[in-house]
């Protein structure tokens, strides 16, 4: 391996720690924690986007920008690694396909795959539940103020960046620079998807694993990243403002 292909995955590996690398061996460590617990895992309940302070609600609004913005900071680092080491011939975005030459393209594909994965995520999410490998999800919990809905918006929106960019756009983008075979970076780029999953349960895991497989092939073949933010944006979206109606949902199937 030549001296600038060893600097690239040592950059790669830095980059993923600094980022959701990071994010996943906390959620390795929250699974055990979880494990370890005389509850069973489906009967826990695991919830994400909460106040830190409800009962004041600028603070808590600053505290919440402050979440949707520093989590960004690795995605502007590796853009900026992409521009500034080895810059590919088409810059940092055109290369993954982060822009807004195609939006008709982007949307449609983004569209198109989330109401495929839409639906699969939420019957396997309550199957993994019912099966008892995976936590309840509780995925608003904000304090209600004139900003929630925006924040929850924005932080799906966030998550598509974060993950998109990072995991397909940035890893396959230096991959494919250092000569590795990509179906490596599809499989290992799927695994650490899964594991910062790992926090809501073994659901969690494999359903995030089978999306990333999804994701990395998709890529491979659209070389662009947009749709897959889309997607994921739209996901999380989804997740976030119709949790109040999946009891609902459960009870016409129930």
């Amino acid at each position: 391996m030549r001296v600038g292909d060893r600097r690239l995955r040592a950059e790669i590996g830095i980059v993923l720690l600094l980022s959701l690398g990071q994010s996943a061996v906390y959620a390795v460590l929250s699974i055990i924690e979880k494990l370890t617990r005389p509850t069973p895992l489906n009967q826990q309940t695991t919830a994400i986007n909460t106040s830190a302070t409800p009962d004041r609600p600028w603070l808590d609004l600053a505290y919440q920008l402050a979440w949707l913005t520093f989590p960004l900071i690795p995605v502007v680092l590796a853009l900026h690694l992409l521009a500034t080491q080895r810059r590919p011939d088409e810059g940092p975005f055109r290369v993954m396909g982060f822009d807004l030459r195609r939006p008709g393209f982007d949307l449609g594909w983004g569209f198109g795959v989330f109401a495929v994965i839409g639906v699969a995520g939420l019957a396997f999410y309550l199957a993994a539940v019912e099966l008892g490998i995976n936590t309840q999800v509780s995925t608003a919990n904000l304090a209600a103020a004139w900003w929630t809905v925006p924040v929850l918006v924005l932080r799906a929106i966030m998550n598509g960046v974060l993950e998109e960019v990072l995991m397909i756009g940035y890893l396959f983008t230096r991959w494919t620079q250092t000569g590795g075979r990509m179906w490596v970076i599809v499989v290992v780029s799927a695994f650490i998807r899964g594991g910062y999953h790992l926090y809501q349960g073994f659901g969690g895991f494999l359903g995030n694993l089978v999306m990333g497989l999804v994701f990395g092939w998709l890529y491979l073949r659209i070389r662009r990243v947009m749709p897959l933010v889309i997607t994921h944006s739209l996901l999380d979206i989804a997740a976030f403002l119709g949790a109040p109606l999946l009891p609902v949902v459960m009870a016409w199937f129930s």
